[in-house]
């Protein structure tokens, strides 16, 4: 036993499955004996009434032995106890019994027992009133000033206050504004009663008050009659509190004394005077389960105790605390009683039925604990003991990763089947689409357990316009070392492809230990479910061409469900017809490594592309070809990109438009309906003013806007998967022009596909600028200098424009194509020779490209890549300019514009010598420009050209 732990004094566990409640505990000499000392009735909610002398057991005696009084089984569940002068003509004490709807005065006797078996208690019916309404709780005492007897006060569950004086029915009377019941209390100086109703606020109601109010059932049958008389009860007075009471006392002090009314918060314990105004408050630390407060030795303060759900019993002297003891078990009732071997004795009771009897004290613990046996230490073990934790130690601190590394062996295992044919009934919700009937294709997810778990539950996820039949199962409960499968469709639902045939499978479950854990799957759907054979094609808009270093293999072998065709025996030429797109043709070039794919539309070019390099990997791997791989010799199609990104972001300009139209139209149709609501109350009758016919468009305009909108955001929806699709190709393209690796692969991914959808919060457009400016400092940047800028920590916001991100996506190419490794350890974040060299040079590296002569799709991309093209020659810098330039790393761009300008200002003075300007007017034209305050700089490089000429 812990220092500061309650000491026990007697105690009793009732009936397991019983509930009890802060009125299921009263004490008193309920059997009047006369000698002061108390007896502890208790009621559950089960009907079962118990009476118990509780008393210091002795050695070879159970705690609860010759304890337990009476024990009385009820018809109704018992509310709450009371012990007072409930019957007339009587200075005896009984017993009130609270029932839903019945109230009960008990008698209880004893007779002496003439053998050892002790006295017999029996308990007699007095008077019962049968109840109209539901009881809540109740309170009794000396109602009215009468002396010598105590009136009994019944609050209902509708909020109606029932008065009994003793045996017979007094009144019953309604509270204003009534919703919930709350605690409710009386106070005998003041002769009023005290509650705290639903709108969190004290109310104060004068016994006088509620005598002369009008009666509840006249009041009734009046408000059903449609009429309206007599008095209307009002409040005393109120006090907010803000919070829901758990309870309400009135310690019993002198007459002569102000009384003080104690209210026990959910967070707070409130002292009010009798007058309504606050004594003092106090905020507790803590969630409170009962309290009560009682008479102090010392003049003008009160004692309170306080149980928390900490299983805490606290004493307070005011806002004091003096004492603060451990329970069993977290009290819901608590009394102070009188005993014959000791007095002052605190009683609780706890909601499962621990009825304690305990007081305050210390009872310091002399526990020492055993020696240990001494034993010969190891050292050989000590030390592979240490050896092994310190590689765990080592291993634990090499990984960096944020997201926890799986266990080796988990509870759950899931793996996903999918039929390699497609489904002979398709199970679409869209029967054909452009005329091509909407295949369907079958998932089978096979769950098995290692150990038992109960009710998993599975997530199914596939992009968009993808669909599956159910995407949300609750599996059965697994047993140790079983499984289970089940199976769904996906198919089309949509008019445009999908940017991805993967789907994703999420187990969620909770452990043995009751850890909850999420076991993933992924499956990879066929490409016949978007896609069906068709006929080449010769000419097309798009053409990708991808290059590989093994001899040229059929396409009838890469795609055999595709060559179902004569003409497509010889594998040259294979078309495909998207479901809901384009057709595309691949073709294998008999002579060379090459293999193209072409299409009407960009975008939907990746799928078979993907598919392609996919394919032709496994078939070189089949055959043994270790050195095989792919590559792309150019151009990046940046331009074709760049119109799918403005395409998307146009979308959302309009939502926003349509979303700012819409709310200027409902509010101008909620002014109208309240201007309309205003005249149609109005006794006067007065003309509408054309207002029905304003408020019949108004309407009409917000549904057209709300349909034009929601179409909107359709084509947002499927704008933005186009826009996925076309960024896979793009990192696709980076990826085998560079040949980067897997983590460079993925590090791409996710800066150009942060988001998988579109929120009116977070959209694509500034999530990929964030992402790629921040690649651009750190491992893409020119010199460590620039990784020193930090990165804006501002708020990302939807951008005016494209231009920015057009600029950054098309810099972060040049770089990549200028060696730039893409990594996010710090230590890999420093340029590589060929930029470190480029950056010193000042002359950027070309994309690699074929040696052909460039195509307009090229010079497009060498616009966007360098919209300013820098001088033709390259100038030796000095180590005053170097240092320079390293302390303003952020004026480059302006170096690069007045090179530019500085290239024009040559070609400028080319053409003028040869129109027969002499080199010294060509000076001297020179040097009248370069006399301008903002070109100075411009005059000192200039000058030995100028010399030259």
């Amino acid at each position: 036993m812990s220092l500061f732990k309650a000491r026990d004094w007697w105690s009793a566990v009732l009936a397991e499955g019983e509930e009890f409640d802060q009125g299921c505990l009263c004490v008193g000499d309920v059997d009047n004996t006369g000698s002061g000392y108390d007896k502890v009735v208790v009621g559950s909610y089960m009907g079962m009434l118990r009476v118990f002398a509780p008393h210091a057991s002795h050695p070879g005696e159970g705690p609860a032995a010759g304890a337990q009084l009476l024990e009385v089984q009820m018809q109704d569940p018992i509310i709450q106890v009371e012990v007072g002068k409930f019957v007339s003509c009587s200075e005896l004490l009984h017993l009130a019994v609270l029932h839903p709807r019945k109230l009960s005065v008990y008698a209880m006797s004893g007779v002496a027992g003439n053998v050892e078996h002790g006295d017999q208690y029996q308990l007699r019916l007095v008077y019962e009133h049968n109840l109209q309404r539901t009881a809540c709780n109740m309170t009794f005492g000396p109602f009215g000033g009468v002396t010598g007897h105590h009136f009994i006060c019944v609050q209902s569950m509708d909020g109606v206050l029932t008065f009994f004086e003793q045996d017979s029915y007094a009144f019953g009377r309604f509270l204003p504004a009534f919703l919930l019941p709350g605690p409710l209390c009386y106070c005998a100086r003041t002769d009023a009663f005290i509650t705290v109703s639903s709108t969190r606020q004290v109310e104060c109601y004068r016994y006088e008050t509620l005598a002369v109010a009008m009666d509840a059932d006249t009041r009734q049958d009046l408000e059903q009659r449609g009429k309206s008389s007599g008095k209307r009860l009002t409040a005393d007075w109120t006090l907010v509190l803000g919070e829901q009471a758990l309870d309400i006392c009135v310690p019993s002090t002198s007459p002569s004394a102000t009384s003080s009314i104690f209210v026990l918060g959910e967070r707070n314990l409130f002292c009010l005077l009798d007058n309504g105004q606050i004594r003092f408050m106090k905020k507790l630390e803590y969630s409170p389960s009962c309290f009560l407060p009682y008479a102090s030795v010392a003049e003008g303060v009160t004692n309170l105790l306080l149980g928390n759900h900490n299983n805490m019993l606290l004493v307070y002297q005011d806002t004091t605390l003096k004492w603060a003891a451990q329970l069993n078990s977290t009290p819901v009732a608590v009394r102070v009683a009188n005993f014959p071997e000791l007095k002052g004795l605190v009683v609780t009771l706890s909601a499962k039925g621990h009825l304690l009897c305990s007081y305050m004290g210390t009872d310091p613990s002399f526990f020492t604990a055993p020696k240990v046996d001494a034993r010969e230490v190891n050292y050989e073990e000590v030390d592979a003991e240490m050896k092994a934790l310190q590689k765990v130690i080592r291993r634990a601190t090499k990984n960096q990763d944020i997201i926890p590394r799986p266990e080796t062996e988990a509870d759950l295992t899931v793996i996903a089947t999918v039929s390699p044919t497609l489904d002979d009934v398709s199970q679409a919700l869209i029967p054909e689409m452009n005329g091509i009937a909407v295949p369907s294709v079958t998932v089978k997810i096979r769950v098995s357990s290692r150990s038992a778990v109960q009710s998993p539950k599975m997530s199914v996820c596939v992009q968009p316009p993808l669909m599956a039949t159910q995407d949300q199962f609750v599996l059965e409960s697994l047993g140790s070392v079983s499984q289970l499968t089940v199976a769904f469709s996906v198919f089309l639902n949509g008019h445009y492809t999908p940017a991805d045939l993967t789907g994703h499978i999420a187990v969620t479950y909770s452990s043995p230990t009751g850890v909850p854990r999420v076991i993933q799957c992924k499956f990879a759907l066929p490409l016949l479910l978007v896609c069906c054979p068709s006929q080449a094609s010769k000419n097309a808009k798009y053409k990708i061409t991808v290059d590989t270093n093994q001899p040229p293999v059929s396409l009838s072998e890469v795609f055999p469900e595709f060559a179902r065709m004569p003409e497509d025996k010889e594998g040259s030429a294979l078309g495909f017809q998207l479901v809901a797109g384009a057709r595309l043709t691949a073709l294998a070039s008999r002579s060379s490594q090459r293999y193209r794919i072409q299409s009407e539309t960009f975008e939907d070019i990746w799928l078979v592309a993907k598919e392609l390099v996919q394919r032709l990997n496994q078939h070189f791997t089949k055959l043994g070809v270790k050195d095989f791989h792919s590559s792309f010799s150019g151009p990046i199609p940046l331009p074709e990109y760049f119109d799918i990104m403005d395409h998307h972001f146009e979308l959302r300009l309009t939502a926003g438009r349509y979303e700012d139209l819409l709310s200027e139209r409902a509010v101008q149709f909620r002014a109208v309906q309240r201007r309309l609501l205003t005249r149609f109350k109005d006794k006067t009758p007065a003309p509408l003013h054309n207002l029905d016919t304003l408020m019949e468009g108004t309407y009409r305009q917000v549904m057209a806007l709300a349909d034009t909108a929601e179409a909107n955001r359709a084509a947002l929806v499927e704008a933005f998967s186009r826009l996925r699709s076309s960024t896979h190709l793009l990192i696709l393209l980076l990826s085998l022009w560079q040949g980067l690796g897997t983590e460079q692969t993925a590090i791409l991914d996710a800066t150009l596909l942060p988001v998988l959808q579109d929120t009116p919060q977070l959209g694509w457009e500034e999530s990929v600028d964030a992402a790629v400016s921040h690649l651009l400092r750190t491992c893409l940047s020119r010199s460590p200098k620039d990784q020193a800028i930090a990165l804006s920590t501002t708020q990302l916001s939807m951008p005016k424009d494209t231009s920015r991100l057009k600029k950054h996506i098309a810099l972060l190419c040049d770089r990549i194509g200028k060696g730039g490794r893409l990594s996010l350890s710090s230590e890999a974040n420093t340029p590589t020779p060929v930029m470190m060299q480029a950056a010193s040079e000042g002359v950027p590296e070309p994309i690699a490209e074929e040696e052909e002569e460039p195509t307009l799709h090229q010079e497009a991309t060498a616009r966007l890549l360098k919209k300013n093209p820098p001088s033709k020659k390259v100038r030796r810098k000095t180590d005053s300019s170097k240092d320079t330039k390293e302390k303003q790393p952020g004026k480059e761009s302006l170096r690069e514009s007045r090179e530019s300008k500085m290239e024009e200002e040559q070609e400028e003075e080319e053409r003028r010598m040869r129109k027969g300007q002499s080199g010294g007017e060509a000076a001297k034209e020179k040097t009248r420009v370069s006399k301008k305050a903002s070109d100075k700089a411009k005059d000192k490089r200039r000058d030995p050209e100028a010399g030259e000429g």
